[in-house]
């Protein structure tokens, strides 16, 4: 089968399916309202049907549009012909639903009219059902009363912890930017204590170098102890400094 064929097929099957919608709804609004007003407010509302009949026109118009353009492109002559005049079938029945559409529409606001009139007249009468739809309506309305007066005390309530919780963030904002200071001082000293104290045990390892190198006459080492700063002290000037040996005996004073 040829693919324009199978595209023309496949969009009358899709018209098919939106027709039948659409006149569902349709039928639907023409008969809202005869129940009772309950009964009504039960099932979808006339907005609600009147939305559902608008999207199936529409989907029927594009429908229209996309076999309109597909007629020409059919294999034979025969075929083109055919998609032409059903194409013409399909205007003539969207024109129909839009008719029965306002037509429902009408049937729909006289079908409400009509029954409130007539529940109306059975509350303004005497008798035992009279009496049974007017405390109905009482009990209906309390609860409608107690229901809105529920709300307004949660929207009160909402409105205060809402403010409740704005007084709170701006009364610890201060204390936060005093924590947030005190923590940044705080850091900074500890990083000048740990850095003193990395330059105290560089000093204290670089003493105790010199002074093995001086114990074991390695003065080279000293000498490059003093040369990082460190201050060695005097050595004594009788001790050889390759041997490790005094020259002589130190001298004494006798007197």
């Amino acid at each position: 089968m040829d693919k324009m064929v199978e595209e023309v097929e496949k969009t009358k099957k899709e018209w098919d399916e939106a027709y039948s919608k659409t006149q569902q709804h349709i039928k639907e609004i023409q008969e809202y309202g005869n129940s009772t007003m309950e009964e009504t407010k039960n099932k979808n509302s006339l907005p609600r049907l009147n939305g559902l009949a608008q999207d199936g026109l529409a989907l029927l118009n594009s429908l229209q549009f996309n076999l309109d353009l597909l007629a020409p492109q059919l294999p034979t002559g025969d075929e083109v012909q055919s998609a032409k005049a059903l194409l013409k079938t399909w205007r003539s029945q969207s024109r129909s639903l839009r008719m029965n559409l306002r037509n429902a529409n009408l049937q729909a606001k006289d079908n409400m009219r009509k029954t409130a009139q007539k529940e109306r007249e059975l509350l303004l009468g005497g008798g035992e059902e009279s009496t049974v739809r007017r405390r109905n309506l009482q009990t209906k309305a309390g609860m409608t009363s107690a229901a809105e007066s529920i709300t307004e005390s949660l929207r009160r309530t909402r409105q205060l912890m809402v403010q409740d919780v704005t007084a709170y963030i701006a009364a610890i904002y201060p204390d936060r930017i005093v924590l947030v200071v005190g923590f940044i001082f705080f850091s900074c000293a500890v990083l000048y204590v740990v850095s003193k104290r990395i330059g105290i045990l560089k000093l204290q390892r670089t003493i105790t170098t010199a002074i093995k190198a001086g114990m074991a006459g390695k003065p080279e080492l000293a000498r490059k102890a003093v040369e990082e700063g460190i201050n060695q002290g005097r050595f004594d000037g009788n001790v050889v400094p390759d041997k490790g040996l005094p020259l002589q005996q130190p001298m004494r004073d006798e007197l």
